[in-house]
């Protein structure tokens, strides 16, 4: 080959490099950049003490709170109490056998009375229990009249579920009036005494309550003019029921 052929090709080999250059480079230059996004996975695993960075707190577990909820108690566990309210007011009836003791016992005869109750909820373990009663008792020619108004305190002993068993003890009024054959009717006088008991209450719904109870009424010594004194006392047991309020 001829240094004119080489030189002609030489020639034509710089010229086509020259129009390709920039076809080339605009094809780099419209090629998509590709992004580089940080790796975020380690932020996922749990680092060594000796591998956590200064300066950055460490990943702390946020304590799930339990849901509260807002159902009582299973009535099912033992000695869990019956939902009582504080400040609730009762009133009731009791039906039941009254019982004459000592010198009482010689002017009338036991009978069927009722009585009449009202309760206050005081506390969760002490109720206030007022009992008013009036009867009449006849033994042949012989009576004796019987009228009362108590205040006790009722203490309840344990409560499981809906049933509670209680204790009575208190203070009251009383009136009794004999009619004693051969000396006539002693004087009615007002005159204070004492009683005590206990019972079971069985809490039908936030409303009724039934239940027993058994209470001596002890009077104090109704003093005479003429004739001997009027004393003794008498034994209440009753059935119950009461309307919450």
């Amino acid at each position: 080959m001829s240094k004119s052929n080489f030189a002609s090709i030489l020639v034509a080999t710089f010229v086509a490099t020259s129009f390709l250059a920039p076809s080339l480079s605009q094809a780099q230059t419209n090629s998509p950049v590709k992004v580089k996004t940080p790796d975020t996975s380690a932020d996922f695993k749990d680092l060594s003490p000796a591998a956590k960075p200064s300066g950055i707190a460490p990943r702390t577990k946020v304590p799930v709170k339990a849901e509260e909820s807002d159902e009582p108690a299973s009535s099912s566990d033992f000695g869990s109490p019956s939902q009582r309210r504080l400040r609730q007011h009762g009133v009731g009836l009791g039906i039941g056998q009254t019982m004459l003791f000592g010198n009482y016992g010689k002017y009338g005869q036991d009978k069927i009375t009722a009585d009449l109750l009202y309760s206050y909820a005081a506390s969760h373990s002490f109720d206030l229990l007022v009992n008013g009663h009036f009867s009449t008792h006849k033994d042949n020619s012989e009576e004796i009249k019987l009228m009362g108004l108590t205040g006790s305190f009722k203490g309840r002993i344990f409560e499981y579920d809906n049933f509670s068993p209680y204790f009575l003890a208190g203070l009251g009024f009383y009136a009794p009036q004999a009619d004693r054959d051969g000396s006539g009717k002693t004087t009615r006088k007002l005159t204070f005494g004492t009683n005590f008991g206990g019972g079971m209450d069985l809490r039908l719904n936030e409303h009724y309550v039934i239940g027993v109870m058994a209470q001596l009424h002890w009077p104090f010594r109704v003093q005479q003019d003429e004739g001997p004194d009027l004393k003794g006392y008498y034994m209440k047991l009753l059935l119950t029921g009461m309307y919450l309020f």
